[in-house]
């Protein structure tokens, strides 16, 4: 299957900027499956639409401020960092632009801290070491700013309290990702307690959003392109209400791609859901796929030629998907992280 297969046109001018003013006024296109029927709705209809007898299923990651300004010693200028993962304390996992000022020896000055380049990996990616007698994450937490994608732009010098607080979901737990996992920005705790309300039950899991799920394909043919492996982790209480859910024949709803990934590899690894269980997942879901858990999706409208189209396409068919994308960009739904919602069920 060819990358090709997954493109499609959008305007600039549709890419949002910035998050709706309030989570839950988000758009969200309703998708039918078994009908093909479209509907044009808000986010806060959520729990009047989802069916009494379905759960939802989601990523309580956080996200971590990644982002870093530095500078070689006794230069004026910024080199910006993205911390992807923390291997050993001191020594992060990053990505360093322009990697041509961060050959491996060279020094780099973050605020107080700093940091020496170990080596250069054949990713482009760089190994650093920290020198620090202060707590190192609290500082890194201090000094760094939300990882908020590059087609999100903003001012050098801009006030990012709002991508502080809004690029982050409402039930954010366990620090660990680099990115958002962006259907659930559109969660609030009112819309949370009219699911309760209706009786529709609510399971958290873990999985860290790595740079991987962002990656550009670049093979022509999209079953060669191999996903990142990112750290999940789900407790025996949520593996057993979520194996008793369904066994009772409710309708999972994953919220997000990530929560997908997730409970799809570990479908796949005929586990007994009654154990706590944590590990790698890098599981990469293209059409042909064969869904074990989902029987609904919650995501925001995806980049093209994305591994996040390319699943949101396998559970719903390609065709399917490409019409209500043309669909959404002739109604003007916003795209992207800070974009609005669809709903496939």
């Amino acid at each position: 299957m060819n990358i090709s297969n997954f493109d499609f046109t959008l305007p600039d001018h549709l890419i949002a900027q910035a998050p709706a003013p309030e989570r839950d006024l988000s758009k969200m296109m309703v998708v039918w499956q078994k009908t093909g029927k479209r509907e044009h709705r808000i986010f806060r209809d959520l729990p009047e639409i989802l069916d009494s007898n379905s759960f939802l299923v989601i990523n309580n990651t956080r996200v971590f401020p990644a982002r870093l300004r530095a500078s070689r010693p006794a230069r004026r200028e910024e080199i910006e960092i993205l911390l992807l993962e923390e291997l050993c304390p001191p020594d992060w996992l990053a990505l360093v632009k322009p990697a041509r000022k961060a050959p491996p020896g060279q020094e780099l000055i973050i605020g107080d801290l700093r940091a020496k380049v170990l080596e250069a990996k054949k990713s482009g990616c760089r190994l650093l070491r920290f020198e620090t007698a202060v707590d190192l994450k609290q500082r890194l937490d201090q000094l760094g700013e939300p990882p908020i994608p590059p087609y999100i732009h903003r001012q050098k010098g801009q006030d990012l309290t709002q991508d502080k607080l809004r690029y982050q979901t409402v039930y954010a737990r366990k620090s660990g990702s680099v990115a958002a996992p962006t259907a659930g920005l559109h969660f609030t705790e009112e819309i949370f307690r009219r699911l309760k309300d209706r009786g529709i039950p609510v399971c958290e899991l873990l999985l860290h959003v790595g740079y991987g799920t962002f990656k550009p394909v670049r093979c022509e043919n999209i079953t060669k392109h191999l996903m990142d492996p990112e750290h999940y982790e789900i407790d025996s209480i949520t593996a057993r209400n979520i194996r008793n859910y369904k066994s009772e024949g409710r309708s999972l709803i994953a919220v997000g791609t990530t929560t997908t990934r997730c409970l799809e590899f570990l479908a796949k690894q005929e586990n007994d859901w009654t154990q706590e269980m944590a590990g790698l997942c890098d599981l990469f879901i293209y059409p042909g796929f064969e869904f074990r858990m989902l029987d609904g999706l919650i995501t925001n409208f995806h980049l093209p030629r994305s591994t996040l189209l390319a699943l949101v396409a396998a559970f719903a068919g390609l065709e399917t998907i490409l019409r209500a994308y043309k669909h959404a960009v002739e109604k003007r739904y916003r795209f992207y992280s800070y974009g609005d919602a669809m709903l496939i069920i």
